[in-house]
């Protein structure tokens, strides 16, 4: 259901179904990793919908006009996306591996393949809106200077 979707907000919720599989199937076997899982989970999602409401972004497409007008709020989200992926080394893989080898210790190899399959496939919906927004980006003509590019800090002016 998440692939044919544009807006954010249904992608997120698809999201959130993925995640709440990895709760429940922790749950029982053990607690504290379900907390400390379902604790990651709310930062995550809570930093990516914090950055997707200040920069007012609704639709996917609407991240590739980000990209020209904050390049680093664009980054924060491409980040946070491939966090709630679990890709490896970001946030959101350890608790996902640690769920995976809770489940190989209590002799569940099956369920641990068949959620390790499941993350792959909420990586690749995270992938697609990363591709779509930064690959398939129309040219735009923009004559505003980045001022974000160029900011002086102490470190810069004592290089």
């Amino acid at each position: 259901g998440g692939l044919n979707q544009t807006q954010m907000r249904k992608v997120l919720a698809y999201s959130s179904i993925a995640h709440m599989g990895w709760t429940v199937i922790i749950a029982l076997i053990n607690p504290n990793l379900m907390i400390l899982s379902l604790m990651i989970y709310i930062m995550t999602t809570l930093t990516l919908f914090m950055t997707l409401n200040l920069s007012s972004t609704t639709k996917i497409k609407s991240i590739s006009n980000l990209w020209n007008k904050s390049t680093p709020m664009t980054m924060i989200i491409f980040l946070t996306l491939l966090s709630l992926g679990g890709l490896p080394p970001l946030t959101g893989f350890m608790p996902k591996w640690l769920i995976l080898q809770e489940l190989i210790i209590n002799n569940n190899p099956t369920m641990a393949i068949v959620m390790a399959l499941s993350a792959l496939l909420s990586l690749f919906f995270y992938m697609r809106i990363i591709y779509v927004s930064s690959l398939t980006m129309f040219p735009t003509n923009n004559n505003l200077k980045h001022h974000w590019f160029f900011t002086q800090t102490k470190t810069t002016n004592m290089i």
